[in-house]
């Protein structure tokens, strides 16, 4: 642990979720947020932990700060993908393949039935990119990640009310029971789909080897069936459950006195 010598409780890791946790859902962090942190890594180690791919979360943690493109450098642990992709210090970890792990004519036939099932879907309005691929998992979005900031959020109240994604998980699990994957509803507008274990916790393998004594997460997607789940609830996790950056902020203070 000599790399975190300077820090007042150099055993200790605190992990962010993104969205809704450090940042309010696909916008720019604040500078509020930004020296909460510059706060938090005089004391502990920090790291986040997110779902999307690190050029996104880059565009989400930079755009609000000094260092933009240069984001990995301003946490210790940067986990995109749930961690399937990893940076420690700013050098990459190993990383792992979704592909490779279900292999093409297996991912053939869950995206065809996931883009026929998104073409028979009646809802207002749908734009583009409703499968996004990433090195871990795929994203699934039934209006299309390419719908504006005002349709994300009307489509997060649409969501709301008629269940949309929850009813397509279930269509998911019902139709591909036996290809041991996870479907975890983040975000306003998607859910992931990725091999079963390959959820947040994910991350935590990478800290095995580090003997922090004390492993804390922030997120807001806490709840069974959250994309936080999981981790929130592991043992080795203390878990802390927020409602937005300023909650985040106002418990960083109670804990850690930032």
């Amino acid at each position: 642990m000599a790399e975190w010598k300077d820090r007042e409780r150099p055993d200790t890791i605190v992990l962010f979720d993104v969205d809704g946790t450090l940042t309010p859902a696909r916008r720019p962090v604040t500078k509020e947020v930004l020296e909460a942190l510059k706060e938090l890594r005089k004391k502990v180690v920090i790291g986040f932990v997110g779902g999307s791919d690190l050029s996104k979360q880059k565009e989400q943690l930079g755009a609000g700060g000094t260092l933009g493109s240069q984001v990995i450098d301003d946490f210790d642990f940067v986990f995109p993908e749930n961690g399937l992709a990893a940076y420690r210090l700013g050098k990459q970890l190993a990383s792992q393949s979704f592909i490779g792990w279900i292999g093409e004519e297996k991912y053939a036939k869950l995206v065809n039935f996931i883009l026929k099932y998104i073409a028979d879907l009646e809802i207002p309005r749908k734009r583009g990119t409703f499968i996004e691929f990433r090195n871990g998992m795929i994203n699934v979005s039934p209006i299309g990640r390419n719908c504006s900031l005002q349709e994300r959020d009307e489509y997060e109240a649409y969501d709301k009310v008629h269940h949309i994604r929850e009813k397509f998980v279930e269509v998911l699990r019902e139709n591909f029971p036996d290809y041991s994957l996870t479907y975890s509803i983040g975000g306003q507008i998607s859910f992931d789909v990725f091999p079963t274990g390959w959820d947040k916790t994910y991350c935590l393998t990478h800290l095995e080897v580090e003997g922090f004594k004390e492993i804390h997460f922030f997120g807001d997607k806490t709840y069974k069936g959250g994309n936080d789940y999981e981790i929130y609830r592991h043992p080795s996790v203390t878990g802390h459950s927020v409602t937005s950056p300023d909650d985040t902020i106002r418990i960083l203070k109670e804990i850690f006195g930032i």
